[in-house]
């Protein structure tokens, strides 16, 4: 189903998958707008996108996403939503008040812009880190979307991500202000990663701080699948087209989709070392400490910044949280969500490696610039 002359909203646009979400969009949909709504967007994004932009009139919204009003404009006349803007943060470093107000709150004022503005279609960019890891590291291997699993989230990120996907899913068929009625979806991505990816860029800086030898954080049987940021776009743009078709909006409507492709299951660093090694890295060969010392070190560290809460705020540099999802092999399937919607990865493998090689290549000189100038 075509998206042509439909306005749609990204927010979080200024972003790793929004600004890739949004240059896909002018590619391939000759849409009438694409509102970009962040907190900020950059001159630089608007130029890039001139190439492609066609006839597509392109709309900056700079505000806050917990700014009722402004969503409400945001949203006007707009039929599609792609709600990707939210905090990520794995250290816990965010207070959760202000990462509860952005992926909660914010998410939760969007909807409800969209049932007073008329939006019909509302597809949320969720999270793996919805599902796990438990504390005990128990595996998933290939999961699905049915697959049960015991887990009381940790991360105030995925706690949070975790709710508002759940209040995204209870929208799907509110009624809107003229009678319509919204559909919504939710996609989970495993870790994204390609050009742009800031994780990437800070393992590699780290590398270069250690003489070119990546640290290992993960055990290597602990494999996880990442997908490449391209494919992750295009997964949302079928997402919407098919929300957009009156045969499959009740179909996918509700419901939520793990999105992956066939980058080969991996440990997060052992990936790491995939995409850095042909620029001369090396990895540690084993833990950079066994697992039980790093649970100590951490659970050590928690204590003292619990203590010393109530006179400042300390953000220990690992947590015991960060240290299981590095640790568990965690991995799951796309099948339902190329059943459903249609979604095919469109880069190989070998393609989406050569890509973030080429890009980690060209950020090398400027890391190695930065730290030597620290």
């Amino acid at each position: 189903m075509s998206l042509r002359g439909e306005v749609c909203v990204v927010t979080g646009a200024g972003g790793f998958l929004g600004k890739r979400l949004v240059r896909l969009l002018l590619e391939e949909e000759r849409m009438a707008e694409i509102r970009l709504l962040d907190k900020h967007i950059q001159l630089q994004l608007l130029q890039s996108l001139e190439d492609c932009r066609g006839d597509t009139k392109l709309t900056v919204f700079e505000g806050d996403i917990r700014d009722a009003d402004f969503l409400r404009k945001s949203c006007r006349g707009a039929s599609i939503v792609f709600h990707i803007a939210s905090i990520i943060d794995i250290f816990d470093a965010v207070e959760y008040s202000e990462i509860y107000g952005v992926n909660v709150k914010g998410t939760q004022l969007l909807l409800e812009a969209c049932i007073q503005e008329n939006v019909v279609s509302f597809i949320y960019t969720s999270t793996i880190e919805v599902m796990g890891p438990n504390s005990k590291r128990e595996p998933i291997i290939k999961g699905s979307e049915d697959t049960v699993y015991d887990c009381t989230l940790k991360f105030a990120y995925s706690k949070t991500k975790k709710e508002a996907e759940q209040r995204t899913l209870q929208a799907h068929s509110e009624v809107l202000q003229n009678g319509g009625r919204l559909a919504t979806c939710a996609l989970r991505p495993m870790y994204i990663y390609g050009e742009g990816c800031r994780f990437l860029l800070g393992h590699m800086g780290d590398g270069i701080q250690n003489k070119d030898v990546l640290y290992r954080m993960s055990l290597p049987e602990a494999k996880v699948n990442p997908v490449y940021v391209g494919n992750v776009a295009v997964a949302h743009l079928q997402a919407a087209r098919s929300l957009s078709d009156p045969q499959k909006r009740n179909v996918i409507g509700g419901k939520v989709y793990f999105i992956a492709d066939d980058t080969p299951p991996v440990s997060y660093s052992d990936f790491n070392h995939v995409v850095m090694s042909p620029l001369g890295f090396s990895i540690q060969e084993k833990l950079m400490y066994p697992l039980w010392l790093f649970y100590t070190f951490c659970f050590l560290m928690e204590m003292v910044c619990m203590v010393l809460q109530p006179m400042v705020r300390i953000v220990p540099p690992l947590n015991r949280q960060l240290v299981t999802m590095l640790n568990t092999p965690f991995s799951f399937s796309y099948q339902k969500a190329k059943r459903d919607l249609g979604y095919t990865p469109r880069y190989t493998w070998e393609e989406a490696r050569r890509r973030t090689t080429e890009w980690l290549a060209s950020e090398l000189p400027k890391e190695r610039e930065r730290i030597r100038a620290k």
